[in-house]
């Protein structure tokens, strides 16, 4: 898998694979346009690239959606593509995540209770297990009479990559840092300051 802009491509074969998984997951034919009709979805060519591009670019933003759509088909509305996603939520084909600060995502696995880790430094999304297993994290302490369904937890922190690109520039730039540390202390002691007013 290669890195785009802080999200994860898939190849053309992961792509397929992903959307085989969907179709078999949803337990209906292996056919995307079979998939779409078993839910009652007109099949349409703009419905049909814009599940490709969700299925190949996982928590892909409805911009670059957009993107794929028209580099596979031509032209297409943002608002075309929002009306298809909102079809394919709506049918359970996708899932929609928002991460807080950030814009809605989109995903192709459904059908199971996954949460996310979310990188506060460049916005990388990956998928993660439930924490202890099968869904218990659906239980509530108190569900207050709601019957719950689903349970969205994100985990935020950094990524691997800029955990290292952070540690990377600490080390080659300390002097950086003691600049900084005596600026802050200059700026606390302030001109009345004894020591400096001698």
């Amino acid at each position: 898998m290669s890195s785009h802009r802080g999200t994860a491509v898939r190849s053309t074969d992961q792509t397929f694979d992903s959307l085989n998984s969907l179709v078999y997951c949803a337990g209906v034919a292996t056919d995307p346009a079979d998939l779409l009709r078993q839910r009652g979805i007109q099949v349409t060519a703009q419905r049909l690239a814009v599940l490709r591009a969700v299925a190949g670019q996982p928590h892909i933003t409805a911009d670059a959606v957009a993107e794929a759509v028209r580099a596979e088909i031509g032209a297409i509305s943002l608002q075309s593509v929002y009306d298809a996603l909102g079809v394919l939520v709506a049918e359970g084909l996708i899932r929609r995540i928002q991460p807080a600060g950030s814009p809605a995502r989109f995903e192709d696995r459904v059908g199971d209770n996954h949460h996310h880790l979310i990188c506060r430094i460049c916005g990388r999304v990956v998928d993660v297990d439930c924490a202890v297993g099968s869904a218990p994290c659906l239980t509530a302490v108190d569900d207050m009479g709601y019957e719950i369904d689903e349970a969205e937890v994100a985990y935020w922190g950094r990524c691997p990559d800029c955990v290292a690109q952070s540690r990377a520039s600490t080390r080659a730039d300390p002097p950086t840092r003691r600049r900084r540390r005596q600026r802050r202390i200059a700026r606390t002691e302030g001109p009345n300051d004894p020591v400096k007013g001698r």
